[in-house]
């Protein structure tokens, strides 16, 4: 029987190297364990069982809230370019202008914005103006003397800013579509 407390060398070796045959530290191989363990338990609660939010998906909810509450602030000096903007980068708010626009914009403007009877919203030319603003007063007034109606009435201020959102959100993503009309204005 061998001493537990003597160094015991092994009894082979590679390349003039000899290696001792010791029995790891029980802190090591707690930590070993403990991350071992960690990690299923993590894997079982975030990725197979969805128990608890991961970290990115609990960011993104807590950025979310912030625009909101930020997006609430600017609602009292009215609607800027600022604030749709703001508003084109919240899920939930683009998702409703998606709606809005798949029910009342598609027959001209195509399911993507990529342009039928209508432009295509997707690419880097506009008719009236670049901006968020821009896209408000057309979508509210309308264009009659080329066919675009005005939904300021029918959707009110509240849903035409959703489909402003919407149309922000899409913009420059150049989907193939209708060809270019309207002066280029970039990156904006």
């Amino acid at each position: 029987m061998t001493d537990p407390n003597v160094d015991q060398v092994r009894a082979h070796t590679h390349d003039g190297i000899e290696e001792y045959d010791n029995r790891l530290p029980n802190w090591w191989l707690f930590i070993l364990y403990g991350s071992i363990v960690f990690a299923v338990g993590y894997w079982l609660v975030f990725h197979t069982l969805g128990i608890a939010e991961l970290p990115r998906a609990k960011y993104n909810d807590e950025m979310a809230a912030a625009a909101e509450e930020q997006l609430a602030r600017m609602a009292e000096g009215g609607t800027t370019n600022e604030s749709l903007q703001l508003m084109s980068t919240l899920p939930d708010k683009v998702a409703e202008g998606r709606r809005l626009f798949e029910t009342y914009c598609v027959v001209c403007h195509a399911d993507q914005g990529q342009g039928n009877i209508g432009p295509n919203l997707t690419d880097q030319y506009w008719i009236h103006g670049p901006t968020p603003m821009d896209h408000r007063a057309v979508v509210t007034n309308g264009v009659l003397d080329k066919g675009m109606a005005a939904w300021g009435r029918q959707l009110g201020p509240r849903r035409v800013d959703l489909v402003v959102a919407y149309l922000v959100s899409i913009s420059n993503t150049n989907v193939p579509g209708k060809e270019p009309q309207g002066e280029f204005y970039g990156d904006q």
